[in-house]
């Protein structure tokens, strides 16, 4: 690596989304090349140093891939000419530059800085306009020297600027500081960055800044990677310790002072002492009053004698059968009640029994239909023939922060809401919605409280369920037409503890043996690509899903994925490809979005709008490598482009964890099960896949590991208490 000096020509190109810059610089030798990579503003006409490597780029020749930028003062009067005609200091344009430039000369920059008063001895600079002049220049000079400090300690130049806008001129104070600052209030700094920032400035490894900073990041990946509430206080005291390193009195004096001060809320559950992240403790007791509430507020309004009976009758007529007791109790509880959960398993007549149900509540002024994903979403909408959204869209979020414009100041305008596939919905969505609907409106939960639970933090459905707090229809009977199916079948075989039928001939659900896990992964390669597309004329990549149960294994998520990323969308003479990290990202790709993004702009026909979703499945329609930019179109027609460091955010999806796979439905899936730890390898696990297909289910590998699942009823506790807070609201 070797440090390039010279003056910015030309900026050709800068995405401000990621800081990913072509900049042209004519070095001191009187050469020019492309500076290219992630850089802080730079501006022309200005003078920087720039540490890289000069590489010969295929089709741009050669640059400097630049690791790191530092802004070095513009000497030369041309040069501080164009830099203060940039168009960044405001009430200076290229004219006015050339008069200071001429007043001051050389120490144009020097009189800025310390004596902007007599930026009035300029022809035509009154005294308003050299303070606003003065003002500007001071706020870029910070904001510049702020951005090159946190550069040289790793931050990307968005993360920079993101740190930037929180702290402003105090940016370089609050981190020399307390560097620990910037991961707890700058969305996007992680602990571990912050902590590497510390450390290589001297902090100690028992700095109370560390070991404070320590506890809320062992909580926060609690919530975000096991989707725990809260975190018991032994537990929390010890894993926070291992993460640490630290002793066992020092990080428990830590958790206790963080207590007292409001950084962290405690709570006394069941005599065991539950620590919570403020905002998570706030959400969970929010939901609980607001569900209550809701339940409270609803007043009866009753048919006139015999019309459920009409209504019932119609449904039945609609669907050619009668509907059991149980789908009459869930349309009669929805007349008698406002709060309502129906929950069952495949073929248990769901979607008739709503279809019911939405008659039911159009003598009731119509409802409101979402859904957590889009996914979901269009199946409900399929299903019922009547147009569904997702909670996201229903609540009609805007905003980086994840803002939802219908709130309680702005209540949804309607008489009931039903969401599908509540299994999937986290404590923040439930909040969010309890907050949109207004008292006296219905609402009515539906999912499948056997399923894998959110990605998100919580245990919804299933405390809801368990808190007895709101009324509940299960529904059991598996109707005769669902029946034949070994999809459904098995499902229910597997849910109760029972080993799937596997030896028919001619199913929709079989097995393929395999032994070793290279046999299985070269069947599911050739499963994909050849034998089902040939025997059942199926896209094998819209149609087939390959879920796996773990990510990091030889038959893994990313091993697959690599598989039938080459089997499936192979190299190609110019076909553009893009590497991020250990991810590599070829046009035509199948990709999937692995968290929120509230802020991501997109596009759709006309329309313009923000936010892409964990489980938002596209294709890759163009690769900008100049721009290091990757356009994704979702399945819903949306349009979206992504920087260097929003391409973090995209995984290919050939292959996807069954968790991911939620509130999603797939002609056929392909799973692949060999071996694994038995805390993965469970029977919920194995139910969410299976119950995932419509058409056809092909598990790959062994019969002893699915048998295996289906005894291991081992459910990973989730660490949540909404079911205690809404029993706690309903006695009060």
């Amino acid at each position: 690596m070797a440090r390039f000096e010279g003056v910015v020509e030309k900026i050709s190109f800068r995405s401000d989304g990621s800081g990913f810059t072509v900049a042209q610089v004519k070095l001191e030798d009187g050469s020019r090349l492309a500076a290219v990579g992630l850089m802080p503003l730079l501006l022309a006409g200005e003078r920087a140093a720039f540490d890289g490597d000069v590489v010969e780029h295929r089709e741009y020749g050669r640059q400097i891939r630049v690791s790191f930028v530092e802004s070095v003062r513009p000497e030369s009067l041309d040069g501080i000419e164009k830099y203060l005609a940039s168009g960044l200091i405001r009430g200076v344009g290229p004219a006015t530059a050339k008069l200071i430039v001429e007043e001051f000369g050389a120490r144009t920059l020097d009189v800025l800085e310390s004596e902007p008063d007599r930026l009035t001895e300029v022809p035509g600079i009154g005294r308003k306009r050299a303070a606003l002049i003065a003002e500007s220049f001071l706020n870029h000079s910070q904001m510049r020297g702020s951005m090159m400090f946190l550069q040289r300690y790793g931050l990307s130049p968005a993360l920079a600027a993101k740190v930037y806008r929180v702290f402003g001129d105090r940016t370089e104070r609050v981190a020399s500081e307390n560097p620990y600052r910037l991961a707890d209030e700058v969305e996007g700094v992680g602990f571990k960055t912050a902590d590497r920032i510390a450390l290589s400035m001297g902090f100690s490894l028992e700095s109370e800044f560390r070991l404070k900073s320590g506890v809320r990041y062992a909580l926060s990946e609690a919530a975000n990677a096991s989707g725990h509430m809260y975190l018991p206080l032994t537990e929390l005291v010890e894993h926070a310790r291992q993460m640490l390193g630290a002793d066992e009195d020092l990080v428990d004096n830590a958790v206790r002072s963080l207590m007292i001060s409001g950084g962290l809320e405690a709570d006394d559950l069941d005599g065991e002492t539950a620590v919570y992240l403020p905002w998570l403790y706030e959400a969970e007791c929010d939901a609980a009053f607001r569900l209550i509430r809701l339940k409270r507020s609803f007043e009866r309004q009753d048919l006139e004698e015999g019309r459920a009976d009409r209504l019932i009758a119609e449904a039945e007529d609609e669907a050619g059968m009668e509907l059991c007791p149980e789908q009459r109790e869930a349309v009669c509880e929805v007349e008698r009640e406002g709060v309502l959960v129906i929950t069952g398993g495949p073929g248990t007549g769901k979607t008739t029994t709503l279809n019911c149900i939405l008659k039911l509540l159009d003598e009731f002024g119509g409802a409101e239909l979402c859904a957590p994903t889009g996914r979901a979403a269009k199946r409900m909408s399929e299903a019922t023939g009547r147009p569904a959204r997702t909670i996201h869209r229903l609540l009609e979020y805007a905003g980086e922060d994840g803002r939802f414009q219908r709130d309680e100041h702005n209540p949804l305008d309607c008489r009931a809401v039903v969401v599908d596939e509540m299994s999937m919905v986290d404590i923040f969505l439930l909040r969010a919605l309890l907050r949109a609907i207004p008292q006296g409106t219905r609402l009515v939960m539906v999912g499948d409280k056997d399923q894998l639970p959110s990605v998100g933090a919580g245990n919804v459905l299933k405390d809801i369920i368990e808190s007895g707090a709101v009324p509940t229809v299960t529904l059991t009977e598996v109707f005769r037409q669902a029946a034949t199916s070994m999809i459904v079948r098995n499902a229910h075989r597997i849910n109760r503890g029972a080993y799937p039928e596997l030896r028919q001939r001619d199913t929709d659900f079989f097995l393929e043996r395999r032994e070793s896990v290279q046999s299985a992964v070269d069947s599911v390669v050739k499963l994909v690509t050849k034998r089902l597309p040939n025997y059942m004329g199926l896209d094998p990549l819209r149609d087939i899903q390959v879920m796996a149960p773990m990510k990091r294994t030889d038959a893994g998520v990313f091993a697959l994925n690599a598989a039938l990323q080459a089997a499936l969308n192979p190299p190609a003479p110019g076909k553009p490809e893009m590497n991020r990290g250990e991810a590599l990202f070829r046009l035509g790709d199948k990709v999937m979005q692995i968290k929120n993004n509230y802020g991501l702009q997109w596009r759709r026909g006309g329309e313009i709008g923000e936010g892409a979703f964990n489980g938002d499945i596209g294709f890759i329609r163009e690769i900008d490598r100049l721009g290091e930019l990757v356009t994704v179109e979702f399945d819903d027609g949306r349009e979206a482009e992504y920087g260097l460091q929003e391409l973090e955010e995209l995984e290919l999806a050939y292959c996807m964890s069954v968790h991911k796979s939620q509130g999603s439905e797939f002609d056929c899936v392909v799973l692949p099960l060999v071996a694994g730890p038995r805390m993965l390898m469970t029977r919920n696990l194995l139910y969410t896949a299976v119950t995932r297909a419509k058409k056809l289910v092909v598990v790959v590998g062994r019969e002893a590991c699915l048998k295996n699942m289906v005894d291991n009823d081992y459910i990973d506790r989730r660490f949540s208490a909404l079911d205690r807070r809404l029993r706690a609201w309903l006695t009060k």
